[in-house]
């Protein structure tokens, strides 16, 4: 029996257009059009590509984006008068700082003065306070995501013992808090943890979040496991892996894996798009949309 594939692009399709008849219905009732503003630093690729799906789903959900893309040498200086401007438009609900950011940016320092009520990906102290606290405003997009995924393929989570590898703030450490609030028991595994194999073997439920390609085997991994891979790399012959080096055998063993790529990043996108719609809700006052739980 092959594992259950967590699939995240049909739930991101059907996210997009629940988007799109809310802002359609806020429209005619004469609302403001919800508005994200995307600042993308130089030219790295990634970023680029990254940047033009996020663009791409807005236009398909209705949201109005720009993007303010700069020249590589812009100073801290005029990146915060940016940010102090986006924070002051009317027409803006949300902004994104596409990272990485190149070396002599402080990404931490830019991230911390975007307004917290502007912040769609959640990574603002204030947002991951409120997390913290089990009293959520806007959440991170990669483990809302993840929640959003093993919720719609009604995965256990309450009870269960969830494995995190990698502790970073924009996955490890929120899919933590995450998980708590859903009820789950949370180990969070980082570099200097000791004797991961046994820990990984532990897991009901793991998420691995490294960025690192193949660091975690599959053989590592127990019978009935529910498997998320958030990473995704490229390989020199243009091939894409995850954090997990999962060999087909093991297929046959876990109870549910996310696909690489295809499972966690199109859900990511989409909570960008469901955070920036709630940021306009919060802002005009209105009630936010009730995200249903899709059939995948």
């Amino acid at each position: 029996m092959h594992a259950l594939l967590l699939s995240g692009t049909p739930l991101a399709s059907q996210i997009r257009q629940h988007v799109h008849l809310f802002i359609s219905e806020m429209q005619h009732n004469g609302l403001r059009t919800p508005g994200l503003a995307v600042i993308r630093v130089g030219n790295d690729p990634a970023s680029a590509v990254y940047v033009r799906n996020k663009k791409k789903a807005c236009a398909q959900a209705s949201i109005h984006s720009i993007e303010h893309h700069l020249d590589e040498s812009i100073s801290s200086q005029a990146l915060e008068s940016l940010i102090d401007a986006l924070n002051a438009d009317e027409t803006i609900d949300g902004i994104l700082l596409q990272l990485p950011l190149p070396a002599h940016l402080n990404s931490r320092m830019l991230l911390h003065r975007i307004d917290p009520a502007k912040d769609v990906d959640g990574f603002h102290p204030y947002n991951i306070g409120r997390l913290a606290l089990r009293d959520p405003y806007l959440r991170p997009c990669t483990p809302r995501g993840i929640m959003y995924l093993l919720y719609s393929y009604q995965q256990k989570v309450k009870g269960q013992h969830a494995v995190i590898v990698g502790a970073s703030n924009i996955v490890g450490r929120p899919m933590a808090l995450e998980l708590l609030l859903a009820g789950a028991t949370v180990t969070i595994c980082h570099r200097f943890t000791k004797h991961l194999e046994h820990h990984v073997s532990e897991a009901q439920l793991l998420v691995v979040a490294t960025g690192k390609p193949g660091l975690i085997p599959g053989q590592w991994i127990a019978d009935n496991t529910t498997v998320i891979d958030v990473g995704i790399h490229r390989d020199a012959a243009g091939k894409l892996h995850g954090d997990i080096d999962c060999e087909p055998e093991s297929l046959e063993r876990f109870a549910a894996i996310t696909p690489v790529p295809g499972g966690v990043g199109p859900l990511t996108v989409a909570m960008l798009l469901v955070n920036t719609v709630e940021a306009n809700c919060y802002r005009q006052n209105i009630q936010a949309p009730t995200l249903p739980r899709f059939a995948p």
